[in-house]
């Protein structure tokens, strides 16, 4: 099954899933669910309140909203993130997608709780034929797999 849902810190808060803008959008809009303030050179995690469920070959793809760049002077840290499959209620953090910011500017910028800084896009992948992948437990997020 595919789907966004909250993660149990911000289970009672009121805040929208994700959804596409239009129905002929590839992308889910990833919103914040807290204002962060980020300052000149330096990297925020944006929470976002979310964990997604994907089935088996997929993966989640996370793209920077085209007007962070040229309104904020905002990047993503990572330029596209991969949300794998068993991200899904890893034990360190329950999957929580967390949008990493990086401030190219002068000044510093805000992201305001509801505002949109991301979008997800479900993708199908292949394996290679010959393909063997290790039994590692994955721990929480970003970079967890080599821990």
């Amino acid at each position: 099954m595919r789907k966004f849902e909250k993660i149990t810190t911000y289970q009672n808060q009121t805040f929208d899933l994700p959804k596409r803008a239009t129905s002929h959008s590839a992308g889910y809009d990833l919103a914040a669910v807290e204002s962060i303030e980020i300052n000149p050179g330096d990297i925020q995690k944006v929470p976002t309140g979310l964990k997604v469920a994907m089935n088996d070959g997929e993966v989640l793809l996370v793209f920077p909203r085209s007007s962070l760049g040229l309104k904020k002077q905002l990047m993503m840290a990572n330029n596209v993130g991969v949300i794998d499959q068993d991200y899904y209620n890893s034990p360190g953090n329950e999957g929580h997608i967390m949008i990493p910011i990086y401030n190219f500017g002068q000044t510093t910028q805000v992201i305001e709780k509801g505002e949109r800084v991301a979008q997800g896009i479900f993708v199908q992948y292949l394996k290679a034929d010959d393909d063997i992948a290790s039994d590692e437990k994955r721990i929480s997020g970003f970079g967890s797999t080599d821990k």
